[in-house]
């Protein structure tokens, strides 16, 4: 069964209950989406678990104590720990794939993506358009939780998924790189009139405000679909696949 927290759908499997099953967890390196820590705690070996997140580079969440009790039982002891379904890989891993296809970089970065669908969607799309890796930051936003690996339909076992401290800072990073930073907004260009076949990088903002100002001033280029309907916008996921199929069909076009 699974519970709401604070916006995110979690599963009581992805859970790590208690002090020393959650120490026990830091110390030995398991890759681990988030620490939730009760409002207020600080005594005991709660220090020792805030260190260790910190150390780690693990978000700290602090909530309130009826929201583990919802998962926890009784048994939490004001800390619980949930476990990634996947092990996050680092960015060599992603240039490493690329290398390995003999293509261009295709990269996505979802900028505070928060709903758990979302981020499976994309990564089931950037999975078969052939996607070599997708950025996630670390706060913010929803990692990779057990509904990611459901709605993704196991393509998290496929697409090297990094997760950063700074989306802004990686985004200038890759831009040295020689990536072209291309973000998706409603008040861009027409995707139809960007040459999307070098290296690039698509960024997908969040479902509620899209992009982040500092994110934006990042971007090479905007780019929009055309909205013919009386909707003017885009669920992020499918607005994101779309995107991906474009560059796609852009870089077969090449090979011809």
């Amino acid at each position: 069964m699974e519970q709401s927290l604070s916006g995110e759908r979690r599963a009581a499997s992805d859970c790590i209950i208690g002090r020393n099953a959650v120490l026990e967890a830091l110390r030995s390196g398991r890759s681990l989406d988030s620490v939730w820590i009760a409002k207020g705690e600080r005594n005991g070996s709660i220090g020792v678990v805030r260190a260790l997140c910190r150390e780690n580079g693990i978000p700290i969440k602090e909530t309130d104590i009826h929201k583990l009790n919802s998962l926890g039982g009784n048994n939490h002891q004001g800390v619980m720990a949930f476990a990634a379904c996947k092990e996050y890989a680092s960015m060599e891993d992603v240039f490493e794939k690329a290398e390995a296809s003999g293509q261009p970089p295709f990269i996505i970065v979802c900028d505070e993506l928060e709903d758990a669908h979302n981020l499976g969607a994309v990564l089931r799309s950037a999975e078969a358009a052939g996607c070599h890796g997708v950025i996630i930051p670390k706060r913010r936003a929803v990692g990779l939780t057990s509904t990611v690996y459901k709605t993704s339909a196991g393509a998290v076992e496929y697409v090297p998924v990094v997760r950063v401290a700074n989306i802004t800072d990686t985004l200038k990073q890759l831009k040295k790189k020689g990536l072209w930073v291309y973000g998706l907004d409603m008040d861009g260009t027409s995707w139809c009139q960007t040459d999307l076949t070098g290296p690039i990088v698509l960024v997908v903002g969040s479902e509620g405000h899209g992009m982040s100002r500092l994110v934006k001033e990042q971007c090479d280029g905007i780019v929009s679909l055309p909205m013919q309907g009386h909707i003017n916008s885009l669920n992020a996921s499918v607005a994101g696949g779309i995107m991906m199929y474009e560059v796609v069909r852009q870089r077969l076009n090449l090979q011809k």
